[in-house]
Order: C-alpha cells, then structure tokens, then sequence
C-alpha cells in the first residue's frame, strides 16, 4: 500500500510503548508508520511527513552505541515531539545538557504547565501524567522554553515555537495519563497541521486503485483462512480486479475443531470469488515431526504454505494462466513482532507470513493490510459490509495449534488440544462474552501432574487456559472471566477430555508475556 499523502512518522529507539504512541496517532484519524531511529534526514524529507515523533527508549543519550536519530532531522522544518529519551535526545543534540537525575521518577506525576499554547491547548494547567526515567534535560538548548515542571523535574516539557519543535518527559501515550490523547491531538492538528481524514472509506478507495494499480492483469492468489484478516485482503481485492483473484484454503492439520466447514460456509455464503480447498494435512505433520523448537516450528509452516500455494498455482496454470501475486493478510503487529520495521530490532517472534516465508518463492506479494492494526482492519472489514461473524471472529494464528502445543506437534497431541479448546469457546459463548474477549483458546504444555479419578492415581497432561482483552494484540491483559465459568470450564475439560486431570488459567499481561505461548 502507497503511503497517504498526509503521514507521520514515529522513529523507534526501542520503547515498550512506542506502539501505544501510533496507535494514539492512528486514533486521531492520522496515518503514521513506526520506522528505525536511525533513518536519514534525507529520506525522511523525500517522505514529507507532516510531523515527527521520538519515542521513548531504555537507553541513555550518554551510554556507549547510544541510539541517536540523524540531527539533520531538526533542520528540515518538520514539527518534532520527542517523547522520554525522545525529549533528552533533542536536547542533546540542539545544545541543551542532559545528566542523571538525583532521584528516579517513575509513575504518576503531578505536572504543573507554565506554557499552555499550543501543545497543551485547553488543558488543565494542574495535571497528573505518568513518568519513567531517570535522565533528564537540566539545561534547554538555545531557542527553547519551559513548557511544564514536576516536583522533581524542573523541565518535564520543553518548546521552540518558532522551529515547532516538542519535548515532553512524560508518556502522553499511556492510558495513565488520561489526557496524553489530548496532548497529541493538540501536536498533530494544532501544531503540525494534520486533518482527521485516515478512515477505512478513504483506505478502502486508496487500497482499490493500488491493487489495480500493482497488479495490472496479472493473477492473483489469495491465500485464505478464514478470519478476518484475509477475508478482508480477499474482498478488497475480489472488488479491485475481480475473476483475476482466485482464493486457496489449505487444511493444514493445525485448526481448531469444526474450523474448516465453518470457513467454507461463511466463504461461500457471501463472496462470489472461486475457492479451492487444499487437503495438507499429512505433509504439515511429517514435516513438523521432531520439531520442539517455536521458531523452527514457524518456519517449517510458512514454508509449506508457500509450497502448497506454489503447486496449486502450476495445477491451475493451464486453465487460468499463470499466477504472479500471492495475497495474504498479514497485518501490522505481524510486521512489527517480526522485526519488519529495521535491523535494530528485537524479534519476538517470526510469523508465518511474515519473518517464517522462505527466501525463495515463485510469487511476488500483495499485503494490502500490511500496515493496518487490527481493529483498522475490521473497520475496513465493515466498509466493505462483510458479516459481523466474519469481521469479529476472534484472531487465530496461521501456524494454529501448532504453537499452542509446547514441543512435538501429533496427531494425539492436537486431539487432546482440539477438544480442549472446543469446550471452552462453547463455554464462553454461552455465557455471552465472545465479543468482549479479544482472544480465547486453550494450551497443551506437554506437563504432566498427579491426580484421582475413580480413587486411582493418574499422571496425565495439564491444560492452560488463556483469554485476553485488547484492542489490536500489541498489549494486552488477562480477561478477568467468573469464577464458575472457569470452573465449569475445567470440570468439563477434565471430564470429557481423555488424558487430561488439571487445568489451570494464565494471567499474564503482554507485555511481558505474549498472547500465544509460541
């Protein structure tokens, strides 16, 4: 997809929020993108963004290898907000002098603004925002004023209207600083200029004439699953080029009980695009016989995905012509998770269309969503009118129960998995809850406990339950489900699935867990 005209850009040193901050952005109704710290002054000018935005970071402007962005970027008349070591960056390198703070500040703040206009635009001058740091600007660069105070940071906002030029110590972007929302609409409409127009009517209109545009006359196929993801890549792109799109659905083993009959129903209920379903299961599972490993397991999936698609693209080559586009639904926490954004970052984990695809394939790629959240991402699903079902159906992973087995992917194994997961999305639904969970599932950790049944010892596998709330799957935190759902959940499990005696319920957020455990 082709950057809109109107963007921001948010370079990355390596915070644990700098999501939060796009999507704060996003949120505002203004397209930005997550890019390296590092990018050049001249390829940020040849984008022309409306605005810059530094994240905040675990590093000090004053540590060895610190990441510093190219100091051209102050000069090229771009409105700037730094946030955190965003802040301590800009005055660093505009002449100010940064040093270790007497005391750490992290928390809740009370902040006192002594220059409301423009940034803090009709706020309260008496604020309580959230700190995390222990640098801090002790001395502003030349041009510079103070903006805000704290009781132990006597610079916690620094401005240079003239240059436009922002820097706040505190996290705008977090949800405990209830006014953080305000403060960056104030930079991006106030300051910089921005309008509201980022909406999934303008990315539908501007994604249909890309397509037609990368694709030509080419064919394309669309590699389907079933969720919301690529159903909307296949809508989206069945309305830009029409009989040019052909759609695969390959039964790899991995899904969840009922899954394939659900997708073909919905699949053939509301799109008039032709469908073929591949039977693979076999060759995933003699593939992924002996691997333990997450990674491993990640790549060998999206490998044989591409495999598969590869052949029935040559088996379709002489009815339909031969097909030069592979779509797919990857997303923007798949692009970010797979450390996508620039060679500085960490990889959490590789995802199977993304970090898991094989270096050589016989197709070239077409990701429409490539840069949406996901919440965005049903949005459009909508605009589109596609089925509510279908937009909200919860996410599930391309490499499926594969990695919420821990070890050896078998056939036993996923039997045990698949009728564990099955009771509990029942359960949930039952209860009514399927919508307010982001994610539900259930996990086989290959741990085996002692246990009674029938007043005889057992020692059989433990089942962990998982569900989650968030908004797009870049954070998340643990759904607070009723205890007798849990219990009627577990006696179920227990009861109906062979092999099994325990289940327990995780309640980790993410970070510093993540949603799946592989």
């Amino acid at each position: 997809m082709q950057q809109p005209p109107e963007s921001v850009l948010i370079l990355d040193f390596g915070a644990q929020y700098n999501q939060l901050i796009a999507r704060r952005v996003r949120e505002a109704r203004v397209y930005c993108e997550v890019v390296p710290f590092d990018l050049s002054a001249k390829d940020i000018a040849e984008r022309a963004p409306k605005a810059l935005i530094l994240t905040g970071g675990p590093s000090s402007v004053h540590g060895e290898g610190a990441p510093l962005p190219d100091p051209g970027i102050f000069d090229l008349g771009i409105p700037v907000l730094g946030i955190c070591y965003g802040m301590q960056v800009m005055g660093q390198q505009l002449g100010g002098r940064v040093k270790r703070g007497d005391k750490a500040e992290y928390g809740k703040t009370t902040l006192q603004v002594t220059l409301q206009e423009p940034l803090f635009h009709e706020l309260n001058p008496a604020l309580v925002g959230w700190m995390s740091h222990w640098d801090e600007v002790i001395d502003l660069p030349p041009g510079f004023q103070i903006a805000a105070r704290s009781f132990t940071t006597p610079i916690a906002a620094m401005v240079d209207l003239e240059r436009k030029l922002y820097g706040v110590q505190f996290h705008p972007e977090v949800v405990h600083t209830p006014w953080g929302k305000d403060l960056i609409q104030n930079f991006l409409y106030e300051i910089a200029g921005c309008s509201d127009s980022w909406t999934a009517a303008s990315f539908v209109d501007s994604a249909l004439d890309d397509i037609k545009r990368t694709v030509g006359t080419d064919r394309v196929i669309c590699a389907l699953s079933g969720g919301v993801d690529s159903a909307t890549v296949a809508a989206l792109t069945y309305k830009a080029i029409g009989e040019q799109l052909t759609c695969v659905f390959v039964d790899h083993g991995l899904l969840r009980k009922g899954e394939r009959e659900q997708v073909l129903e919905a699949f053939e209920d509301h799109f008039g695009v032709q469908l073929i379903v591949v039977d693979a299961k076999l060759r995933f599972l003699m593939r992924l016989a002996g691997s333990t490993d997450p990674e491993e397991k990640r790549k060998i999936i999206g490998e044989e995905f591409i495999r598969v698609f590869e052949e029935t693209s040559k088996e379709l080559e002489g009815k339909l012509g031969k097909f030069k586009w592979l779509a797919q639904g990857t997303v923007y926490p798949d692009v970010i998770e797979s450390a996508s954004t620039g060679n500085k970052a960490k990889v959490i984990k590789s995802h199977h269309n993304v970090g898991g695809l094989p270096e050589r394939m016989d197709f070239k790629l077409l990701e429409p969503l490539r840069l949406l959240f996901k919440d965005e991402v049903r949005r459009v699903a909508l605009e589109l009118d596609m089925p509510p079902p279908m937009v909200y159906r919860q996410p599930f992973p391309g490499p499926g129960l594969a990695i919420r087995i821990i070890g050896e992917v078998t056939e036993e194994r996923l039997s045990t998995l698949r009728e564990a997961d099955a009771i509990m999305l029942e359960e949930i639904y039952k209860a009514g809850l399927a919508r307010e969970i982001w994610q539900y599932f259930a996990v086989l950790p290959l741990v085996r406990s002692v246990g009674v049944k029938g007043d005889e010892r057992t020692y059989e596998d433990a089942i962990i339950l998982r569900a989650v709330t968030s908004e797009d799957g870049m954070t998340c935190d643990f759904a607070q489900l009723p205890y007798d759902l849990l219990g009627r959940i577990s006696n179920r499990i227990i009861n109906e699935v062979p092999g099994v005696n325990r289940v327990a319920y995780d309640i980790s957020s993410k970070p510093p867990a993540t949603i799946e455990w592989e």
